[in-house]
């Protein structure tokens, strides 16, 4: 029996469907998530959400959030979610060189500590393209 799976942004519901296993990033490292998991709930980090059915395996890049496990559902509240399909690679990297430049330039620790918050989130998505290329290679 599968277990259902909502991802929901800020923006917008991501996906709601079931799978026959969930892998998620926790802050204290990769989660697998089966039917009948015990309940759970933790943080995100930045990474990727791999849903896996039957016929397929879906990929989404969250930039951190919650997660909640209850033994037939998973719920996961992203505070920023995109199909992994849907992430823009060039646009990634061209970012990460900026918040790079701004920590080099380092006006203030304000400015310091966003862009080193920005960086790690971008080399999470980053770090998910890569995986994605890799398996489907």
């Amino acid at each position: 029996m599968p277990i259902l799976v909502d991802i929901v942004s800020a923006e917008q519901a991501i996906y709601s469907g079931p799978a026959d296993m969930v892998f998620a990033p926790g802050i204290m490292g990769e989660l697998g998530i089966a039917p009948q998991h015990a309940p759970l709930l933790t943080r995100l980090k930045p990474g990727e959400v791999r849903i896996r059915d039957e016929n397929r395996d879906m990929s989404y890049f969250i930039s951190g959030g919650m997660l909640e496990i209850q033994p037939h559902l998973v719920t996961i509240l992203a505070d920023t979610a995109i199909r992994a399909d849907d992430i823009d690679e060039a646009a990634a990297l061209e970012a990460r060189e900026k918040a790079e430049q701004t920590m080099a330039d380092r006006k203030s620790d304000m400015d310091y500590a966003r862009a080193q918050a920005e960086l790690a989130e971008l080399a999470a998505m980053i770090e998910t393209i890569k995986k994605i290329r890799k398996r489907r290679a």
